[in-house]
């Protein structure tokens, strides 16, 4: 295990390659007490990039959470590790700094964006970020021949070695070695960078209704709302590189940065069907943990059924395509 050290409301935009990214890079991993909004941070990792995605400096430093560590049999900090490690308003300014007039870099970016608001709005501060760049999107971007949205799958294909998955300083670390030949080729390629506006978080899930542990890494359960039918025919399987189509059957599981309801909603609005479990017909999974053992995401590996994280999502909800037959 590493020892901490330390060293010297807008819509999503797509800007030209190298365009709004200032002083350059922060490259972020945070590991979490679990995914929900109550959850906590208790590492952090930052690589600072030059705009032409070179490092120039690195950061890490343990939280102290002052509440159960949640799963680590991922994350390997137990309550011990932590007790003598610093709260995150101790850290606060040392990582504000290390994040400040740089775009933000992460791989699912808005769950690391909303954990690490969050645990600035609890300290009355907020984040120094303008802008967040995902690289799940990114890489969809870029066409890349991925099996799937995992950072092993992305440095893997980049021929970058992961040294201790899931420890916030190494995930940065692998993150910034593979950002840096994706810039090089958004550059080359022209492929506009996918950078996104980030909006405070306010909603700190302190009042959550009690359900499973939040040190575990599965969802709430809430009552399910009755909701209209879908009025379109289900158009098939989402393929990578296009965008959804209306009438596709959307399933998520797990936690989302974003209210579940509200994620939902925007996907009815769209035209999307919100199907309740995942079968042969399932459009596309929504998830932010791919390889967890909830029955959807199991399903989906059986199954073959394509999965993008939440970042990836809100993108695609941008652009759905009218059925074809309306």
């Amino acid at each position: 295990m590493y020892a901490p050290f330390t060293t010297s409301p807008l819509p999503a935009q797509r800007t030209g390659p190298g365009g709004g990214t200032g002083r350059g890079f922060a490259v972020v991993d945070v590991e979490t007490t679990g995914l929900g909004r109550s959850d906590r941070v208790i590492s952090a990792g930052v690589y600072q990039l030059d705009p032409d995605g070179e490092v120039t400096d690195h950061w890490y430093t343990l939280v102290n959470p002052e509440r159960d560590p949640g799963p680590v049999w991922i994350h390997g900090l137990t309550s011990e590790v932590l007790a003598g490690a610093p709260t995150f308003p101790e850290v606060a300014a040392e990582f504000a700094e290390r994040l400040r007039d740089r775009v933000m870099v992460a791989h699912n970016a808005l769950f690391d964006w909303n954990m690490i608001s969050r645990e600035f709005s609890r300290a009355g501060l907020r984040a120094p970020v303008e802008q967040r760049l995902c690289t799940m999107v990114l890489a969809r971007d870029l066409r890349l021949p991925l099996p799937n949205g995992k950072l092993s799958s992305l440095a893997a294909h980049f021929g970058v070695s992961q040294r201790q998955a899931h420890h916030a300083l190494d995930d940065a670390r692998v993150l910034a070695e593979v950002f840096r030949p994706s810039l090089r080729l958004a550059r080359d390629g022209g492929v506009p960078l996918p950078l996104t506006a980030c909006v405070a978080v306010t909603d700190l899930g302190e009042n959550a209704p009690a359900g499973p542990s939040r040190g575990s890494w599965s969802s709430s359960y809430r009552p399910a709302r009755k909701r209209p039918a879908c009025p379109y025919p289900n158009p098939g399987r989402w393929v990578d590189g296009s965008p959804l189509v209306q009438g596709m059957r959307v399933a998520i599981t797990g936690d989302t940065a974003t209210d579940r309801e509200l994620l939902e909603d925007r996907a009815i609005e769209a035209g999307l069907h919100i199907a309740s479990s995942v079968s042969r017909l399932t459009s596309l999974l929504v998830t932010n943990e791919p390889a967890s053992w909830s029955g959807k995401a199991r399903k989906a590996r059986e199954y073959g059924t394509p999965v993008v994280g939440e970042d990836a999502f809100l993108q695609l909800l941008r652009e759905v395509a009218p059925h074809p037959g309306a």
